[in-house]
């Protein structure tokens, strides 16, 4: 699963990367280019907060935040064994690197770089201000959401797989007929199992015969 979950990062990372450099050798700053009309256009700003334009003026705080976050991630990787997972993983990793390397990298430098942002989607805000945001902010945001279902659902990260409510039964089943005992149940303390055990025993053994009185020896004196 690293395989994958690397693999995911990387392909985030570089449409992250190679679509601003277009944006910021291309199209006018601040100034909206129609692609889909009102569905989709483009609108480059230089955004210092975090995703979606939000806390700006906070860049340090989050150039930290996301250092933390991709040393986690590359701490899990080893452990990693399910598909879903690494694929939330990868999501996660692409993105934070593609505004991290924003931040370390770009004007008006190390570590407050601000990140370039340039997808505008006016439907989806419902009336309020729209978010402007970036392919980095689109696996994040993604990556999140899988994170939600799949926390949902139960999937472990280890791989192992996961029983269903009539298979875990069938196992509880099982264990009960093999024990005798019900599944959860307090098993007996062991000693109080062995101090019954004790007294059982000496209940059941028959009590020993006295001895029998020896036969008395003849006198001297009837000789």
């Amino acid at each position: 699963m690293p395989v994958l979950l690397v693999g995911v990062a990387i392909v985030v990372y570089a449409a992250d990367q190679l679509s601003k450099n277009w944006v910021v050798e291309n199209l006018p700053e601040g100034r909206s280019v129609p692609v889909l009309g009102e569905v989709l256009q483009w609108h480059f700003v230089r955004n210092p907060g975090a995703a979606f334009s939000m806390a700006s003026g906070s860049t340090w705080i989050f150039t930290i935040l996301a250092t933390v976050v991709v040393g986690v991630i590359l701490w899990q990787i080893r452990r990693l064994r399910s598909v879903p997972w690494a694929v939330f993983l990868g999501l996660l990793l692409g993105g934070v690197l593609g505004n991290l390397t924003d931040r370390l990298t770009r004007a008006p430098g190390f570590p407050e770089g601000h990140v370039i942002d340039f997808i505008l989607t006016p439907w989806m805000w419902l009336g309020f201000t729209p978010a402007i945001y970036n392919i980095a902010d689109i696996g994040i945001v993604g990556g999140m959401c899988l994170f939600v279902l799949i926390t949902l659902l139960g999937v472990p990260s280890d791989g192992s797989p996961r029983l269903t409510r009539a298979e875990r039964r069938a196992m509880e089943e099982a264990i009960e007929e093999e024990t005798g005992e019900e599944p959860g149940a307090d098993p007996e303390p062991r000693a109080d199992r062995e101090g019954r055990a004790g007294d059982d025993g000496l209940g059941s053994g028959s009590d020993p015969e006295p001895d029998a009185d020896p036969e008395p020896r003849a006198s001297t004196g009837d000789r």
